[in-house]
């Protein structure tokens, strides 16, 4: 085999190596498109900054706990005791009902995308992660 005949089947093989890690998991879950309500509540809690504090999939503030997969483990009139009498780090925001209903139905939005952490995953082959019960 010349020269160009390897380069040639390395580049292939890249190519199709490329195309398979970047296509392998990408397809989102169907998730119902956001209420009105879920709508009010995300900008409720970007105008209160409470990302500062608050975390979704891992990422943001760390006072505060992961509030990815709360309705789903703790249920939604848990989310508004706390968010309705504050705690002793969460302060007050002395919001009305219609706010609170409004940031729980964003919770829940935001249950329904996903979990966090993943209890059961698999690594491929070529290094993506996936979550064990995925069809993929």
């Amino acid at each position: 085999m010349n020269n160009r005949a390897i380069i040639a089947t390395l580049f292939v093989l890249f190519v199709v190596y490329s195309v398979n890690v970047y296509t392998a998991g990408t397809a989102a879950p169907h998730i119902e498109p956001m209420s009105d309500d879920s709508r009010k509540g995300q900008q409720l809690f970007q105008a209160h900054n409470c990302i500062a504090c608050h975390q979704f999939y891992g990422l943001g503030g760390y006072m505060g706990p992961d509030l990815t997969n709360t309705i789903s483990k703790h249920g939604s009139a848990y989310a508004r005791a706390f968010i309705t009498s504050g705690t002793r780090s969460m302060p007050n925001f002395d919001l009305a009902k219609e706010e609170i209903d409004a940031l729980v139905a964003y919770l829940e939005f935001v249950d329904k995308t996903g979990r966090y952490p993943a209890e059961n995953y698999d690594v491929k082959w070529y290094g993506a992660v996936s979550q064990a019960d995925d069809p993929q």
